[in-house]
């Protein structure tokens, strides 16, 4: 095939079954030989970190629910198959059933950049926020075990400035929000 400029569409999922809606799309891309006109299939998630009884738990959350990204040459049988894979309920269009529109460069390049600093970024995520006069308990680092009251919240360092009672008088720490869990 030529070299046609592929685009990016847009195509709505069952909220849910994004995933297997996109192992779904990448069978049928190998199983019908459309790999020249369907390069990718994107679901954009990020990693968000808790702490579950103690314990740092990852887990993965898809950026845009319902969602999946193809970049696609929507020529011959490609538009057919795509539209009628399995929890695929159609492309984003602007009429309802109307043709697919391709997303602007601009949107690309947004998408895909907020994707590259959210893997970059994968470590730091913690999906807890926490509030000043909330009491937390300390389950890492040499003060585990110890309860107190948070002072102050540092969003962008991901810190914590905490008030611990040590031998009954009041210590200040600062610790990481991975450090400490609430009570």
């Amino acid at each position: 095939m030529a070299e046609v400029e592929k685009k990016w569409y847009v195509l709505r999922a069952v909220g849910g079954k994004e995933k297997k809606a996109k192992e779904y799309i990448e069978n049928e891309v190998r199983r019908l030989g459309l790999e020249d006109y369907v390069s990718q299939v994107l679901i954009p998630t990020e990693k968000i970190y808790q702490i579950k009884n103690g314990k740092k738990i990852s887990t993965e959350r898809i950026f845009y629910a319902g969602y999946i990204f193809v970049e696609a040459v929507l020529e011959g049988e490609t538009v057919h198959v795509l539209r009628n894979v399995p929890n695929i309920a159609g492309f984003l269009s602007e009429t309802k059933g109307g043709d697919p529109v391709p997303l602007r460069q601009s949107e690309v390049n947004r998408m895909l950049g907020h994707i590259d600093r959210l893997t970059e970024n994968s470590g730091e995520e913690i999906a807890t926020p926490f509030f000043v006069g909330e009491p937390i308990k300390v389950i890492d680092g040499p003060f585990n075990g110890f309860s107190g009251t948070i002072e102050e919240v540092n969003e962008e360092k991901k810190k914590l400035k905490v008030m611990v009672k040590i031998f009954e008088r009041k210590t200040p720490l600062e610790l990481n929000f991975v450090q400490v869990e609430k009570e």
